[in-house]
């Protein structure tokens, strides 16, 4: 039986055996045995391992500014930070997600990590901390209680980007399909009952409108996370940080993330406040009750193929039953509102975390950052997968569509500016006891001419798309 090769670290608890191999340290080690919950990694979540690290060179190189960090072991750092901003070693971040100590091991992890990369690459073993040390080194000036929310608000805002680019395409792609269905008039509904006519282009134009206004919803939540409390320590004081220190960092940590990032007004307020959190949840929440709402009409509008709306085709991307021979299900949408109804939940998470912070800390941090990374990547994922299989792919059946157009009394509402409400009403109660059409009883009452007709009750003329003729 092999035996798998271990260095000796040790710390506040004594000393402990950790995998040679292993880039983390004894205080990772200890946190792998005490935090066995969601089975969710760090790893998973590659924003935050980014973010960590552009922290960490932020801080190494204001420390440096400050002439409190030798130029070689900067160099190690720097050398170590990049490695994982470029995407490496971050298999190395195994813990748990859900962790008590208000994210100190996920900043352990990462000073340790950046540390022995840092000795690796100056000549040295991992574990030789007199050389480079998680604690005096890669975490000078700092305390989880600064470092960690930094981080978060930076990795955050990196999932911010890729989440407005993936809803940017799906709404493009929304629009692309108004454009496309531009000339086809079908009737629309409210309390699912027939309104009045409108297009399919209208529709499909409308869903992307109602997902471009939350996406600039996030866009301006953006600037909450720029705020940050760098400088702040333990508590807010700044204790054991060197004048200038807060500003030097965050001057770095913009130029290296491409964020106006700037140093909050008051760090004791900064560090125990969590809003910042709760206004973006809020954000995606209300996304994700919007894209909710669009899949829902998606999948009425697609219903059938023989009995329902039938207004519009969805790809079929798969068989839909075990037992119904021909079944095809809106496998797309319904998978997308299952994300929304996680990402709605969440928020609720998110809520009651930020109420529970005490006095100078929220120590609840990790279960908000576990939340809104999962969010993020969920909507991100849940955009594509809504454009590429499904929105792409979409048809229309312009004929079912002026069917129900030509068959529906909701064309009468274009009447009572002419005949009144009362005779619009009677002409309507007529037509549902016939079954037949407005334009039909109009033309045989002759409450219109032909050309009265043709304007007043011409569809597209009530879609507005040729008001002002």
């Amino acid at each position: 039986m092999s035996v798998t090769p271990t260095r000796i670290e040790h710390d506040l608890l004594g000393q402990k055996a950790v995998p040679d191999a292993a880039y983390y340290g004894i205080q990772t080690a200890r946190a792998l045995e005490n935090f066995h919950l969601s089975g969710v990694e760090l790893r998973l979540y590659p924003d935050l391992i980014v973010a960590m690290a552009m922290v960490k060179l932020a801080a190494a190189r204001a420390n440096a500014d400050c002439g409190l960090l030798e130029r070689d072991v900067l160099a190690g750092i720097e050398w170590g930070c990049r490695e994982l901003i470029d995407g490496r070693f971050h298999e190395q971040f195994r813990l748990d997600v859900f962790q008590g100590g208000a994210g100190t091991s996920t900043n352990m992890n990462a000073n340790e990590v950046i540390a022995n990369l840092a000795l690796e690459h100056l000549g040295h073993a991992k574990g030789a901390y007199e050389h480079c040390s998680p604690h005096d080194h890669v975490n000078l000036s700092q305390s989880t209680n600064d470092a960690y929310p930094t981080a978060l608000h930076v990795g955050m805002a990196l999932g911010n980007v890729r989440l407005g680019q993936a809803m940017g395409a799906l709404i493009a792609a929304f629009r692309a399909k108004g454009h496309e269905f531009a000339g086809i008039v079908k009737m629309g509904r409210t309390q699912l009952q027939d309104a009045v006519p409108m297009t399919l282009g209208q529709e499909f134009n409308a869903f992307g409108e109602t997902l471009a206004g939350e996406i600039r919803a996030l866009d301006e939540m953006q600037r909450a996370l720029c705020e940050i409390n760098m400088g702040a320590t333990a508590i807010g004081t700044g204790l054991n940080a060197p004048d200038g220190y807060a500003q030097r960092c965050a001057d770095h940590l913009a130029r290296i993330t491409g964020f106006p990032i700037h140093v909050a007004p008051d760090l004791i307020e900064a560090t125990q406040d969590t809003q910042a959190y709760v206004q973006y949840s809020s954000c995606m929440k209300s996304l994700a009750i919007k894209l909710s709402k669009v899949c829902n009409d998606l999948r009425l509008l697609s219903s059938g193929p023989r009995c329902g709306f039938r207004e519009i085709n969805l790809p079929p991307r798969q068989p839909g039953s075990s037992i119904m021979p021909g079944k095809v299900n809106p496998v797309i949408p319904e998978v997308v509102n299952m994300v929304c109804y996680r990402v709605i939940g969440s928020d609720l998470t998110v809520s009651m975390a930020a109420e529970g912070g005490q006095l100078q800390l929220n120590v609840f941090e990790p279960v908000i950052a576990a939340c809104i990374f999962e969010a993020q990547m969920l909507l991100i994922n849940a955009a594509h997968a809504l454009q590429a299989h499904c929105i792409d792919g979409v048809t229309a059946n312009a004929d079912v569509c002026r069917h129900y157009v030509d068959y529906s009394i909701g064309t009468v509402t274009a009447l009572n500016p002419v005949i009144g409400y009362e005779r619009a009403t009677e002409l309507a109660r007529d037509a549902m006891a016939s079954g037949r059409g407005i334009l039909d009883l109009v033309r045989e009452r002759g409450i219109l001419s032909e050309a009265q007709s043709a304007d007043v009750l011409d569809p597209l003329v009530m879609t507005g798309q040729r008001r002002g003729r």
